[in-house]
């Protein structure tokens, strides 16, 4: 496994892939709201096995703290440390933007992975595209 940094059109477009299998065919969120405005202003994340594009994610940097998102594993890879490879793969780079303090809008189904990496719920629970979230984060 390796997760890369996107730095072409077509690691873009295999985050995209990864995204669109989890979030909007499996998950039911429209893609209008997977796919939003902050795209162009996001470092995104791929994950692959081999050529084969299995996991993704996004970093934005507002002002002083890192958010990440879209953070999604291909379903017959989740449990392989997909999830964790593409998170130590986001904190190194936060890192090189003297970024401090990670925040993430966790599903509730995610809480217990996130709290694993040193994330810690600060919000009530809420919903987001018709899911359960709370909000987390994490000083690095």
């Amino acid at each position: 496994m390796e997760v890369r940094v996107v730095q072409s059109a077509k690691e873009k477009e295999d985050a995209y892939f990864v995204r669109r299998v989890v979030f909007v065919d499996e998950q039911q969120v429209p893609e209008e709201e997977e796919i939003d405005q902050y795209e162009q202003d996001a470092i995104h994340f791929v994950a692959y096995d081999e050529q084969k594009p299995v996991g993704a994610g996004r970093l934005r940097i507002l002002d002083d703290i890192g958010k990440v998102e879209r953070i999604c594993v291909l379903k017959e890879y989740r449990k392989r440390g997909v999830g964790d490879l593409l998170m130590k793969k986001i904190e190194e780079e936060v890192t090189r933007h003297s970024i401090e303090e990670l925040k993430l809008n966790a599903q509730t189904s995610a809480e217990t992975f996130y709290t694993k990496l040193g994330y810690k719920v600060f919000s009530g629970e809420f919903f987001d595209a018709g899911i359960p979230h709370v909000a987390m984060k994490k000083q690095v």
